[in-house]
C-alpha cells in the first residue's frame, strides 16, 4: 500500500542534522508538523490535495461529477450504484482522500447534502477511511435518501483525535431488490456546529457483556457514539475503537490494545471498559477466564479419498475451495473460532458453540457428482445421552443469491452413540439423506450445531464415493395382480405392443440388457429419450399409478413424462396434453421404485391416449440409467 507524505522523509533527516550540529537546538523546542485545517471536501470540486479511490469489487466507474443535478453551485459527486451480478462490480464504493493530511480536531461534524433517483438506504457513508489503518474511521449507516435534497450529519466522536486525517469522505452502497440506482452529494465540508449536543458513546452495543475465554483467546471490541443533531434526532455513529481509551480491571488476566483487541493472558476475571473525549461510554466486557485449554493430543485420521473424488472445504491434505468464512458471527450466535494446530495440522477450534455458519459464495460449490459430506469432530465435552450434533448445508438455487425464492437445506441430526469425549470422529454422511436439498448445484453454506460448546474441527470435504457401475440384481418383482395392470415392460405381467423404445428424435443411447437373468432397458449418456405406443395408444383412465423401477450409478435427476395424444389420437392436433413429474438427488447404486400418482401429472388433463413416454436424467448426457417394470396399475 502506498503513503504520500507531506515532505520527503530524507529531506526531514537532513534538516534536523543540520540543525543539531549548527546549533545544538533542544529538539523539543521544535514545533511539530501542522495540517492545514481545510474544512471543504467538494462544493464545486475537490481541494487540489484529493484524490479518489475504488474499493475493490465495486464499480470503478460509480463515481462522476455532475454538472446537470446539483444542489447548489455548479456541480455534484454522482455515485451510480449499479444492478446485481453487473459483470464491472458489485456494488459502488470508494474513498476522497488527503494526499497531505488535515487538521481536522476544531470541527465537529461532517455535512453534506443528498438525494437520489428513488427512495433508497444507503449502506455506508462516513470518513475516517484512509486506504490503510482506518484508524478513526466513523460512518453512519441505513442512510434514507429519496428525491429530494437533505442536508446530513455525521458527528466527530472525538475531533481532537484527528489531527492528520487523510480519510475525508467514503460511501458504499450495493444494489437494492437487484436494481441499481443514482444518488447524489453535494456540498460536502467539515463544520464547528453548536448544535451538535449531548455526546454519549457505547461498546458491544450498550451492553454488560460476560464472555468465556481461555488463555491466548482475543476479541475486538467494537464501539459506536451518539450526538443529537440540529434537527432534534439522535444520530448513532459507527465508531472505530482507536476513538476509545480502554481499560482492564487486570491486566494479568486480559490487557486491551488502544484499537479495541483484547488478549486473554491467564485464567481469572477482568473486566474491560471504555471512555471517549475522557467520557465514560455505556457497556462493558467481563472476561472469565479458565487459563489454559484442553487441546487434542493428536490430529485427526488423514483421509484417504483420492483428490479427484474430493470438492474440499478445509483439510491439509487438499486443495480448498475459497471460503468467505468459518465463522459469519450471525446474530443469536455465540460461537468465537481460532486457528489452531495440532502435530503440525491445521485444525479449526471453536468455543461457546451453539451454532456456527461455514459460507463459500464465490464460487458456490457444486456437489451433484458427490455422494457423502464428511467431516472430522473433537470434543473435550462430556457426552450425555441427550447430547447431538448438527450439520445443515444450503443451497442457495438457480439465481445464485440468499433469500431468492429457491434456496434449499436439510440438516442431519447425530445423536450421542456416534459422539464421543477426547476422541476424533469421523463423520460420513451420504448426500441423498440431505433429503431437503432440492438441488446440490449451488451449495453456499454449511451450519454446525447441537450440544457441543467446544468443538474442533478438521477434514471438511465433499467426496464421490465409487460404487458399481451397473446393478448386481434385479429389479424387485412386482406382486399386483394382472388384472389390476396395464404393462409395457416386465416379465411378471403381459406387455401392451410398443413401438420404439428410442425414437430418433432421443438424445441416448439404447440397449438391451439382463441384469441377473432379468431383462431389462439400458440408458447411457442420457438426456432424455422418447418411447412410443402410437400405434396401440394406452387407456389409463382407469388407473391410478405409473410405475418404473430406475438404477442409477451416477444421476442426479430423473424426469417422467407422459404424453396423451387427445381424441384425434394424432400428435401435434391441438388437444394433446402432457406432464413431467421430477424427482431430484435419487439415491444412487439401488433399484428405486417409483409408484407415482397420475394426480401428480396434473397437466395431463385426459389419459385415455397415452402414446409416449420420455425419460430425461442428468447429469445431462452423461448419466446412465436402467429400467424396468413399467406399467399402470390401480
Amino acid at each position: 500500500m502506498k503513503h504520500t507524505y507531506p515532505y520527503p522523509v530524507t529531506g526531514l533527516i537532513l534538516a534536523f542534522t543540520a540543525l543539531f550540529f549548527s546549533c545544538e537546538r533542544d529538539l523539543n523546542e521544535l514545533d511539530p508538523a501542522t495540517y492545514p485545517t481545510t474544512a471543504e471536501v467538494f462544493i464545486d470540486a475537490f481541494s487540489g490535495d484529493m484524490g479518489y479511490a475504488a474499493f475493490g469489487g465495486s464499480d470503478v466507474r460509480a463515481f462522476d461529477v455532475d454538472t446537470d443535478v446539483k444542489y447548489k453551485g455548479t456541480s455534484s459527486m454522482r455515485i451510480a450504484v449499479p444492478d446485481y451480478d453487473d459483470p464491472a462490480g458489485a456494488y459502488a464504493g470508494g474513498v476522497y482522500f488527503s494526499n497531505t493530511g488535515r487538521d481536522l480536531s476544531g470541527y465537529n461534524v461532517l455535512t453534506f447534502w443528498a438525494k437520489a433517483s428513488r427512495p433508497a438506504s444507503i449502506d455506508l457513508i462516513g470518513f475516517g477511511n484512509d486506504l490503510g489503518e482506518n484508524k478513526y474511521q466513523a460512518a453512519i449507516a441505513g442512510v434514507e435518501v429519496n428525491t429530494n435534497w437533505k442536508k446530513y450529519y455525521i458527528p466527530i466522536p472525538d475531533p481532537s483525535k484527528l489531527k492528520a486525517e487523510r480519510g475525508l469522505l467514503f460511501f458504499s452502497e450495493g444494489p437494492e431488490n437487484g436494481t441499481g440506482y443514482t444518488f447524489w452529494i453535494d456540498e460536502a465540508r467539515f463544520e464547528k456546529l453548536g448544535t451538535i449536543a449531548h455526546a454519549r458513546s457505547g461498546i458491544l452495543d450498550g451492553a454488560d457483556v460476560t464472555q468465556n475465554a481461555e488463555t491466548g483467546n482475543t476479541f475486538t471490541i467494537q464501539g459506536y457514539a451518539v450526538a443529537n443533531l440540529p434537527n432534534g434526532v439522535d444520530q448513532r455513529v459507527e465508531t472505530a475503537p482507536s476513538y476509545f481509551d480502554f481499560a482492564s480491571s487486570d491486566t494479568g488476566v486480559a490487557g486491551v490494545s488502544a484499537s479495541g483487541v483484547v488478549n486473554i493472558l491467564d485464567a481469572g476475571t477482568a473486566v474491560i471498559t471504555a471512555t471517549l473525549a475522557g467520557v465514560e461510554s455505556e457497556g462493558s466486557l467481563t472476561i472469565v477466564s479458565s487459563g489454559a485449554p484442553v487441546l487434542p493430543q493428536v490430529a485427526a485420521p488423514p483421509p484417504t479419498v483420492p483428490a479427484d473424488k474430493v470438492i474440499s472445504v478445509f483439510s491439509n491434505v487438499y486443495d480448498n475451495v475459497p471460503v468467505d468464512f468459518f465463522n459469519g458471527y450471525w446474530q443469536f450466535s455465540t460461537a468465537q473460532v481460532f486457528d489452531v494446530q495440532i502435530n503440525g495440522d491445521d485444525v479449526k477450534r471453536y468455543t461457546q458453540l451453539n451454532f456456527v455458519g461455514i459460507q463459500f459464495t464465490a464460487p458456490t460449490i457444486d456437489a451433484s457428482t458427490m455422494t457423502h459430506f464428511h467431516i472430522d469432530i473433537w470434543t473435550p465435552d462430556p457426552v450425555g445421552p441427550s447430547t447431538v450434533f448438527k450439520v445443515l448445508l444450503v443451497d442457495i438455487g438457480a439465481d445464485g443469491a440468499f433469500g431468492g425464492g429457491d434456496d434449499s437445506s436439510h440438516e442431519i441430526t447425530i445423536n450421542s452413540s456416534m459422539l464421543a469425549t477426547g476422541s476424533w470422529i469421523s463423520l460420513d454422511l451420504p448426500l441423498a439423506s440431505f433429503t431437503g436439498l432440492s438441488s446440490r448445484t449451488r451449495l453456499a453454506q454449511i451450519v454446525l450445531s447441537g450440544g457441543l460448546p467446544n468443538l474442533f474441527v478438521d477434514n471438511i470435504f465433499f467426496y464421490r464415493e465409487e460404487s458399481a457401475t451397473e446393478p448386481a440384481v434385479a429389479a424387485p418383482a412386482p406382486t399386483l395382480p394382472q388384472a389390476n395392470v396395464i404393462s409395457l415392460f416386465s416379465e411378471v405381467y403381459n406387455n401392451v405392443p410398443v413401438d420404439t423404445w428410442r425414437t430418433p428424435w432421443s438424445s441416448a443411447a439404447f440397449e438391451d440388457v439382463f441384469i441377473a437373468g432379468n431383462a431389462a432397458k439400458k440408458y447411457s449418456a442420457l438426456d432424455f429419450v422418447g418411447i412410443e405406443t402410437i400405434v396401440s395408444q394406452i387407456d389409463a383412465t382407469n388407473m391410478t399409478h405409473f410405475h418404473i423401477d430406475a438404477w442409477s450409478a451416477d444421476f442426479n435427476f430423473f424426469g417422467v413424462k407422459l404424453v396423451d395424444f387427445g381424441a384425434d389420437g394424432a400428435f401435434g392436433g391441438g388437444d394433446d396434453v402432457e406432464h413431467q413429474v421430477n424427482f431430484e438427488m435419487p439415491a444412487q447404486g439401488q433399484w428405486i421404485s417409483y409408484d407415482i400418482p397420475l394426480s401428480e401429472f396434473t397437466g395431463l388433463t385426459t389419459r385415455k391416449h397415452i402414446s409416449q413416454f420420455i425419460l430425461v436424467g442428468k447429469p445431462t448426457g452423461a448419466n446412465t440409467v436402467y429400467v424396468d417394470n413399467l406399467y399402470f396399475h390401480n
